[in-house]
C-alpha cells in the first residue's frame, strides 16, 4: 500500500443529498482520489456543480481517458460507466448493469482489480442492489467496505443488500462516514493497514 487511497462511492435514490453531506465533510488535503456514481441515467445532470458548492475538493466529470489524480472528486457523467485501470480513468458506454448506466458495480469491480488493498468502497442510500457485487469484489481484493446504516438512509435497499450479500467493515450513519474515510485514506497513504475496527455507532459485519 502507500501513495494514496482510491475511494469509490455509489448512491441512488436519495443520493444527491447524501453525497452533498459526505463531500462537505472531507478535507481538501485528503490523500485519495474519489470517484462517485449516482444513478442519473441519460438525462442532463448538474451533480458536479451541486457537489462543488459543498466540497472543499474540486469536482468534475472525467475526460474520456485521463490520469487518476488524488485530491479531486470524479463524478460519472450521464449514460457512461466509469472504469479505473491502473493509473487511468476511462469512460465507457458498455451495457447497462442493474438497469443503470452509469452503474456502481463496474466502477467498484475495476477499482478492486486495479488497486486492491488501496480501495475503500462506500455504498450509500438507494434502491435495489447495484453496488453489492462490486463491494464484494472490493472486499475480496483486500479493500475496505463502508455501508451507510440502512436505518439512516433515505432508501435502505442498497445498504441492506450490500450488508446481506457482501458484508462490510463499517456500517455507520452518514455523518460518521467523512471522518472515517479521512482516517482510512491517511492510513493507506502512510502504507499502514487500514483500521477495520468498529466506529462509534457502527456495526461490524464479518467477511
Amino acid at each position: 500500500m502507500g501513495d494514496y487511497a482510491i475511494i469509490v462511492i455509489g448512491a441512488s435514490q436519495g443520493g444527491v443529498d447524501a453525497l452533498q453531506t459526505l463531500v462537505a465533510g472531507l478535507p481538501r488535503d485528503i490523500p485519495a482520489g474519489l470517484f462517485v456514481v449516482q444513478h442519473i441515467g441519460r438525462q442532463p445532470s448538474h451533480l458536479p456543480e451541486l457537489l462543488a458548492r459543498r466540497a472543499s475538493l474540486p469536482v468534475a466529470y472525467p475526460a474520456i481517458t485521463e490520469a487518476v489524480q488524488p485530491g479531486r472528486i470524479c463524478v460519472a457523467p450521464p449514460d457512461h460507466h466509469v472504469i479505473l485501470d491502473d493509473g487511468a480513468v476511462r469512460l465507457t458506454r458498455g451495457p447497462r448493469e442493474n438497469w443503470a448506466r452509469p452503474a456502481i458495480d463496474p466502477l467498484f469491480r475495476s477499482a478492486a482489480a486495479a488497486y486492491g488493498r488501496r480501495v475503500v468502497g462506500v455504498i450509500l442510500t438507494g434502491g435495489l442492489n447495484d453496488g453489492t457485487a462490486g463491494l464484494h469484489a472490493v472486499r475480496a481484493r483486500g479493500g475496505v467496505a463502508v455501508v451507510q446504516d440502512p436505518r439512516d438512509a433515505a432508501c435502505a435497499d442498497m445498504p441492506r443488500s450490500a450488508l446481506r450479500h457482501a458484508g462490510a467493515d463499517y456500517c455507520i450513519p452518514l455523518q460518521d462516514i467523512p471522518p472515517l474515510l479521512t482516517g482510512l485514506a491517511e492510513d493507506i497513504a502512510n502504507g499502514q493497514e487500514p483500521n477495520r475496527q468498529v466506529s462509534a455507532g457502527g456495526q461490524a459485519h464479518d467477511r
